[in-house]
């Protein structure tokens, strides 16, 4: 239950945070991106800003979703 419990505040703060987290994790991706198209690597283009954020967010909400379940279940059974 406590490990729920941390589950749900995680996802919490992930939807809280989504929009630094997200750009904290893009501009490491655009780096990363920029040292191997500069070796002659190519990948996709990393995804907009907008969808990083769309993405944190859900993954938050899908966090503290499945988290809520596990708990109602617990509880109940």
């Amino acid at each position: 239950m406590i490990v729920d419990i941390a589950r749900l505040l995680l996802g919490l703060l992930v939807m809280l945070f989504h929009r630094p987290l997200a750009n904290f994790i893009m501009a490491r991706e655009h780096a990363l991106d920029r040292v191997l198209r500069a070796r002659g690597v190519r990948f996709p283009e990393p995804p907009s800003e907008r969808m990083a954020h769309n993405i944190y967010f859900g993954l938050g909400a899908f966090i503290c979703v499945i988290s809520m379940a596990r708990l109602w279940f617990f509880l109940q059974g």
